[in-house]
Parts: structure tokens; C-alpha cells; sequence
């Protein structure tokens, strides 16, 4: 009876233990299994998320195709459209968008040491080093370096003795720092988040004062140029080569000021304009003369107002493309002061051109339009008239895309595009997509 006790005793402590293991193998299949499920789960929504980020790159493509191109400001739709732009809802995500006209910045291949001087927190060493970076030779700037001092480096990598490929290759300069590139705006959405203002409490470092200071990729492009056209989409005229009577049919001047146009570019330095505000001058008159208007074989100095209304349609140059020309409809108040000189002067004159352009419906439609700020006169019109188009056509598109998880904010995905518009379908200049770039 024992044994036989015994042996029932032994099944009893084997039931148990298999019972145990049964138990641990279930409590672990299904705990695999919750993994495996909450893994596919998030594989869902960033699929989801990837996909709605790249519709609001879409949406924002759409918008830009549809957009006048006589003029570019901040009214249009590309810029102040919150109603396809902002949280919009998606399948099970919605997403968000900001679109940034890379022509209000300055392009880092062609802007001037003394330009780039002007940005904040820009130091002569890395404003030097930029140079030598982007320029042909092997010769340092007063404080900046070449290609020896790239190949010494723990990682070393090449120079690049040539124009930046992406903004982002400033970053490979000497002392460009991503606290000085990006600035507080971490995120690229132009607001100032909660983490951009809680000093170290969490990234970025902060300074805690409830402004946002944005960094050099705010300011600095590489992507931005002029399409040298008017309005209309035509080619415009050289000043410096065309002959009186195609001034006078494609401008639809007087013969006696396509005269003058002409007789007056051989006074020039090299017998050619270096800018089209050499056709005006302080002593230039508001308005046409009697003599003017008529068909006379005598040249009459072009006035003021005559020249408002060409200086649209000509230029100095062949090329069908000029890089660099920064729009005053978009430009911020660093970008501007920076053509301006940055001096206090600078800088009063940038806010009277954002005060004045803030009152147009559809901006300024020609850069002779910035002599209708009081303070710009005739000369401070002739240094930036090189520089300053009215018009763009590369933007940079960032989406934030999020999954929706029943009230509560999953998987996130954001897509950074530059597009040019000129051509369709539009060119992808850059294309990043991920957690961030």
C-alpha cells in the first residue's frame, strides 16, 4: 500500500510540474505574442505615417503647381494656407505641413564674406572657412583653411573646392556647430516648442527666453536662383547688347530713350552696365518729358517712372539662370539687413521693407518696387538691385506625418523635400524621410 501510495505521490508532483512548464511555455507564447503584436502594430503606423508624410509633400507640390508665378509673397497660398496645411486627417494619421521659399535666404555659394557676417552668431574664422571651402583654390583666407587642414583630422574627409551640394554640407565646415546650423528650432516648424524653451532640461539647449532663435539653415541656402524672365514667363532684354529699335519694340519706349539707352552704355566703365539701376540716377526725372514721349532722334535720359515700369523686362546678363537672388516678398530681417550692409541703418531699412511689403495684397511684382519704401532711395536701390528678384521657384516642403492611436499620438515620420517648380513633374533637388534629418 506504500508503494503503491508512493507512486501516486510521484505522478501527482510529475502532474504539477507539467502543469508548471505548460503554464511558463502559455505565459511566454503570449507575451511573444503582445510583442509581436504591438512591433506589427508600429510597423503599421509608420507605414502609414511614411505614406501620409509623402501626401503632404504632395499637397504641398499641388499647391506650388497652381500658384501664380508673376510675383512670390508670404499671402500666397503656399505660405499661409491652413486649411490644407495644418493637421490634416488621414487614414488612421494626420499630418502637417510648412512650405519655405529657399529664395528668401541668402545661397551660401555666392553670398559675400561681409553677407554672411551679418548672420547671427557668425564669427570672421567660419565665415572665411565657408569661403575656402566652397571657392577653387588651395589658399587660405585670412583665418580660414583648406583642404590640409580636412585631411589631418581623426575622420578625415575632402574639401570640396566647389559649390555646396546641400545646405547640409556646412556642417563638414570648419567650426560649424549643429547648435549654430539649427539653432532652438529643432523641429523646422517655425514655432517655439516647450522643449526649445526649458534651457537643458531636454534637447536642444536653450537659453530659456522665450524667443526662438533659429539657426544658419533659417538663413542660408544653396538651391536658390533667379529664372531670368519677366512676369509673363518672356525672355527679358540685354540691356548691354540690344539695339535701339528692339528697345524700343520689346519695351515699348520712346525712340529717344532707347537712344539714350544705348548712347549712354558706352559712358560706362567697360561700355556695359553692370546693373539695370545704371538707367537711373538721384538726378533722373519722376516722370516722362514732353520731348521724351515723342519719336525724337534726340536720346532723353530715362525718368523714374518709364523705368519702373521695364525694369522687370530687362537685365544685364545671358544667362537663363542667376544664382543667389534673394526675394524681397519673403526674405526675413536677418536676410535683408545682410544686403543692406547690417549696419543700424541696415537694419532699419529691412523693417521698413517688411513693414511696407506687409501692406500689399500680392507683394512687390518688380524690384523697382522697393523705391516705393520711403526710406530705400535711388542709391541704396543701385546696391541691391543685383541681388533681389520679386519671383522664386525652389521651396524647401517639411511634413510632420503622425499615427493616430485611439486619441493618442503613435508612430512619427517626417519627410523634407526641395523642389523646383520649373519644370514638370517638379524636381526633387533633396529628399529626406525619416524620424528627423
Amino acid at each position: 500500500m506504500s508503494n503503491e501510495r508512493d507512486k501516486k505521490g510521484l505522478v501527482l508532483v510529475a502532474v504539477l510540474w507539467l502543469l508548471v512548464v505548460l503554464m511558463a511555455i502559455v505565459a511566454t507564447v503570449g507575451r511573444t505574442s503582445r510583442l509581436d503584436m504591438k512591433v506589427r502594430q508600429i510597423e503599421t503606423e509608420e507605414l502609414r505615417a511614411r505614406w501620409a508624410s509623402r501626401a503632404g509633400v504632395e499637397t504641398a507640390i499641388g499647391v506650388l503647381n497652381e500658384d501664380t508665378r508673376d510675383s512670390d509673397c508670404l499671402s500666397d497660398y503656399w505660405s499661409d494656407n491652413d486649411e490644407d496645411f495644418n493637421n490634416i486627417a488621414l487614414e488612421g494619421c494626420y499630418f502637417s505641413v510648412r512650405v519655405i521659399d529657399e529664395a528668401s535666404k541668402l545661397n551660401v555659394n555666392v553670398a559675400t564674406r561681409e553677407q554672411l557676417l551679418e548672420l547671427p552668431y557668425m564669427e570672421e574664422h567660419i565665415a572665411d572657412a565657408i569661403i575656402d571651402w566652397r571657392d577653387q583654390d588651395d589658399n587660405p583666407s585670412a583665418e580660414g583653411v583648406e583642404g590640409g587642414y580636412y585631411e589631418n583630422l581623426p575622420l578625415r574627409y575632402p574639401i570640396r573646392n566647389g559649390p555646396f551640394r546641400t545646405i547640409r554640407e556646412l556642417l563638414l565646415v570648419k567650426d560649424v556647430t549643429e547648435d549654430l546650423f539649427y539653432g532652438e528650432d529643432t523641429n523646422f516648424n517655425g514655432q517655439l516648442d516647450y522643449n526649445e524653451r526649458d534651457g537643458d532640461e531636454s534637447p536642444p539647449m536653450d537659453d530659456m527666453d522665450d524667443e526662438l532663435d533659429e539657426g544658419w539653415i533659417a538663413f542660408l541656402t544653396c538651391y536658390s536662383y533667379d529664372k531670368n524672365v519677366d512676369a509673363y514667363g518672356s525672355q527679358r532684354i540685354n540691356i548691354n547688347n540690344a539695339d535701339e529699335r528692339s528697345l524700343e519694340r520689346s519695351l515699348g519706349i520712346s525712340r529717344s530713350h532707347a537712344r539714350w539707352i544705348v548712347e549712354n552704355r558706352k559712358n560706362q566703365k567697360s561700355q556695359q552696365y553692370d546693373s539695370i539701376a545704371a538707367l537711373i540716377s538721384s538726378n533722373s526725372p519722376q516722370k516722362p518729358t514732353e520731348s521724351s514721349s515723342e519719336d525724337s532722334d534726340q536720346a532723353q535720359p530715362l525718368d523714374l517712372q518709364t523705368f519702373r515700369s521695364i525694369a522687370d523686362k530687362i537685365t544685364i546678363a545671358n544667362d537663363n539662370m542667376i544664382p543667389g537672388r534673394v526675394n524681397i516678398n519673403t526674405a526675413p530681417k536677418y536676410v535683408l539687413a545682410a544686403l543692406l550692409g547690417g549696419d543700424e541703418k541696415g537694419e532699419q531699412l529691412a523693417e521698413s521693407i517688411i513693414a511696407y511689403r506687409d501692406g500689399l495684397i500680392s507683394g512687390m511684382q518688380s524690384i523697382a518696387d522697393v523705391m516705393n519704401v520711403g526710406s530705400v532711395n535711388i542709391d541704396t536701390f543701385k546696391k541691391i538691385a543685383n541681388h533681389i528678384t520679386t519671383r522664386s521657384d525652389v521651396y524647401c516642403i517639411r511634413c510632420v506625418a503622425t499615427a493616430d492611436r485611439s486619441g493618442y499620438s503613435g508612430a512619427t515620420m517626417q519627410t523634407t523635400a526641395v523642389v523646383d517648380r520649373t519644370s514638370s513633374p517638379c524636381e526633387i533637388l533633396y529628399w529626406y524621410q525619416g524620424a528627423s534629418d
